[in-house]
C-alpha cells in the first residue's frame, strides 16, 4: 500500500495598517504552540515583495490524516485564534497534496525534507 501524500496547508494574511508586525508576532506565537504536534513536519512565514504587509503562511503535513486529525481536534481553533482576524480576506486557505518534488540533482523521491 502506498504512502499519503505530503499535504501542504497556506493562507494569507495582512498586517493591519496601524499595527505592522502583528501577522509575525502571530506566526510565531502559534508555531510556538505547535511544535511537536504529531504529523507537522514544519511551517514557514512568507513576506510579499511586492506589498510587505502581505504574507503567505505554508504548512507541511505528513499526510492529509495527520492535518485532519489536528484540524478537528480540540486545540486547533484556539491555537491558531491570534491569526485569525489577520487572514486576507480576498484569499482563502487552500490545502495542496505532493504528487512530485524535484530538487537540485533531481527527483527527490522519499527524502522527507522537503
Amino acid at each position: 500500500m502506498a504512502a499519503e501524500a505530503r499535504v501542504r496547508v497556506m493562507l494569507w494574511a495582512v498586517d493591519p495598517s496601524d499595527d505592522p508586525g502583528a501577522v509575525e508576532r502571530a506566526y510565531h506565537e502559534i508555531s510556538s504552540k505547535l511544535v511537536g504536534t504529531p504529523g507537522l513536519l514544519g511551517n514557514t512565514l512568507q513576506r510579499s515583495v511586492a506589498d510587505p504587509s502581505r504574507y503567505a503562511v505554508v504548512s507541511v503535513w505528513s499526510d492529509m490524516t495527520a492535518f485532519s486529525a489536528w484540524e478537528r481536534g480540540a486545540n486547533h481553533r484556539g491555537t491558531t485564534s491570534p491569526l485569525r482576524p489577520l487572514q486576507d480576506p480576498d484569499r482563502r486557505p487552500v490545502i495542496h497534496t505532493e504528487v512530485a518534488a524535484y530538487g537540485p540533482d533531481g527527483p527527490f523521491g522519499d527524502q522527507p525534507d522537503l
